[in-house]
């Protein structure tokens, strides 16, 4: 069974539509020593054949729209951040102090790009200031900017070489489980890396394994909210093998019209609400005022959609007024984090019956880490993943953030699969995604293309089978991600940009707008 199957299956589709399916397979992209290609393609697949099961439904058409994956499409998706340039200059990467760490006994990987994710990983490892003089020490004498710029660089760097200094001071002279355990005390993040058999007998790594893929089941049964009927296309002719482009006039949106409240950051979150934006959905994000974002996160994954900032202990009616005519709400924060506000599935399904209600966590709804903190590389290196990439000795990681833009696919998938069963009985759904259930997936459960593989790997990974689509045909060399690029201009400036990797039978192309400024939008539907 391949994985496109595998994840078909989990999403509750027919198995008949797969067939729908077919394969540009490109070998040398997203090299691993684990499937990661072949899942990045099972993900997409999924979630285009998701979108065109819902356009067909929508229009009435007898047959499912041809579904095309590209691997060169996919893999320069799975990195879109690092292809994205904000008036031709590129983001940084990693913050200084998210990375891996020796400790007594192994190793440890902490994050650290947010300011306060950094103050506490400082404050559990009792890392104080010392690193020199502020900035704002700087003797401004006789100093014109450009020297005042460059002495403030200088101030900077040697405070962050100060704090890599201490914490790699202080992460030495404790075993991986207690720095774990001290950082994530004080509301920091790091993880033990672990091995895979490590991550199996772990409890958490148990509650894991014993879910599906993707949790999914209904809240309630009230009488359904149709699905507004779109104009029916002509019959759908094959689709050709060409670079993805824009510019498609009147593309088939299986969302269109739909109304999504996006609760989500970082990456697997917004790549799914942003999926659904390119499909023709209303995505606002809402964010807590007193929350930092990343600018180069909003705006890779901000496309097509609109950004807002409510405090939920404060606007809590103008976010009812907003949950009164959503179709989904998308949340990504810690199981349980949100109750309070009444957004757990069932509370939001008693107030706005027939809601599809979508959630993602890092670690699972259950098990003794599901109120921790995680990111998709925190993930990686608990359940053995980094071990599998390196070794115990020296850790590596997977070619690309796969577990969040893999889940994000997912959890767009399974959205869409959401709303076309609902189009039956009109029922509340929720959906129910985690970045720890999908490495358990890449680890264990993808096979390899038959086309590469890779000597004795497969017993070490516990993942011996080989298989690709019957309707797979070799691509050429990836060579360049240059034909799944595009540029366009936007209120931050002009933004060089991955192309959406889903292509279905008149589909659309690229997102109809570029980001907004982060936060900026009125809480209100278009």
């Amino acid at each position: 069974m391949t994985g496109i199957n595998v994840a078909w299956s989990a999403l509750g589709g027919a198995p008949e539509l797969v067939a729908r399916v077919s394969d540009e397979v490109r070998r040398d992209v997203l090299d691993a020593r684990l499937p990661v290609r072949e899942t990045a393609r099972a993900c997409v697949a999924a979630c285009a054949l998701a979108a065109a099961e819902l356009g067909a439904r929508r229009t009435g058409a007898a047959e499912v729209p041809a579904v095309r994956v590209d691997d060169g499409a996919v893999a320069t998706a799975f990195v879109s951040e690092r292809h994205l340039r904000v008036d031709g200059r590129a983001s940084a990467g990693f913050a200084p102090l998210s990375r891996f760490w020796r400790t007594a006994d192994g190793w440890v990987r902490t994050h650290a790009n947010y300011p306060h994710h950094r103050e506490r990983l400082l404050t559990a490892l009792e890392v104080t200031g010392g690193g020199g003089p502020g900035a704002g020490d700087v003797d401004a004498g006789a100093m014109d900017a450009r020297e005042r710029a460059v002495r403030e660089r200088a101030v900077r760097e040697r405070a962050v070489r100060y704090e890599v200094d201490a914490v790699a001071a202080a992460l030495a002279e404790r075993t991986s489980v207690e720095a774990e355990d001290a950082v994530y005390a004080a509301g920091g993040l790091a993880v033990a890396l672990r091995t895979p058999e490590e991550w199996a007998a772990h409890p958490q790594g148990a509650e894991v394994r014993r879910l599906p893929l993707v949790e999914r089941g209904t809240l309630d049964a009230p009488p359904g909210r149709p699905l507004t009927p779109l104009a029916p296309f002509a019959p759908v002719a094959p689709l050709a093998p060409l670079a993805p482009r824009t510019g498609a006039a009147g593309p088939l949106l299986p969302a269109a019209s739909l109304r999504v409240l996006d609760l989500t950051r970082v990456i697997a979150g917004p790549v799914a609400t942003r999926t659904l934006a390119l499909l023709g959905a209303d995505v606002l994000r809402v964010d807590a005022p007193h929350l930092p974002e990343l600018p180069v996160q909003h705006l890779d994954t901000g496309f097509g959609k609109r950004s807002t900032r409510l405090d939920l202990a404060v606007d809590g009616r103008t976010f009812e007024e907003l949950l009164g005519s959503a179709d989904v709400v998308v949340t990504g924060y810690r199981p349980g984090a949100l109750d309070r506000f009444g957004l757990s599935p069932e509370a939001l399904a008693e107030r706005r019956p027939g809601v599809v209600v979508a959630q993602l966590s890092a670690w699972g709804a259950h098990g003794p880490w599901r109120e921790r903190r995680g990111f998709d590389s925190l993930v990686q290196v608990a359940t053995g993943i980094a071990v599998a990439e390196g070794s115990a000795e020296r850790p590596g990681a997977l070619p690309a953030q796969a577990l969040d833009h893999g889940t994000g696919y997912l959890l767009a998938a399974a959205v869409l699969r959401a709303l076309t069963e609902r189009a039956d009985d009109g029922a509340s759904r929720y959906v129910r995604l985690s970045l720890a259930r999908t490495a358990e997936w890449l680890l264990h459960e993808v096979p390899r293309d038959r086309e590469v593989p890779r000597a004795g790997e497969g017993d070490r990974r516990g993942n011996g089978d080989v298989d690709v689509d019957r309707s797979a045909v070799p691509g050429g060399p990836y060579g360049s991600p240059d034909p799944w690029l595009t540029e366009r201009d936007s209120p931050c400036g002009r933004l060089r940009y991955a192309l959406p990797p889903l292509s279905f039978a008149n589909g659309p192309k690229d997102w109809a707008g570029p980001p907004t400024r982060w936060g900026t939008d009125p809480a209100r539907w278009r």
